[in-house]
């Protein structure tokens, strides 16, 4: 069995954002949170299946899925409010 190192959880791997614009790197944290996402449900399938017997990895990568999934929700919510915020400033 691996143990993988922290710096490969999704939520580590958000803050550390490349020197580029945001936009390319909130394509890049979306499309890896989907990966992780498909990932979780593949795992899924394969448990149910009686493919994988390895519970422990399973709940490893859903919950490596929900952080990310959840750093994805939190990043629009706080986009949603800045919006918000500039519509409601006096010109």
């Amino acid at each position: 069995m691996t143990i993988d190192p922290i710096s490969s959880l999704p939520a580590a791997r958000a803050a550390q954002a490349p020197a580029g614009d945001f936009g390319s790197w909130l394509a890049n944290t979306v499309g890896r949170v989907n990966q992780d996402l498909v990932q979780a449900d593949q795992g899924i399938q394969q448990l149910a299946t009686g493919e994988v017997g390895n519970l422990h990895q399973v709940m490893v990568s859903l919950e490596q899925a929900r952080i990310g999934l959840q750093l994805v929700v939190q990043v629009r919510n706080r986009l949603l409010e800045a919006y918000q915020e500039v519509l409601r400033m006096q010109v």
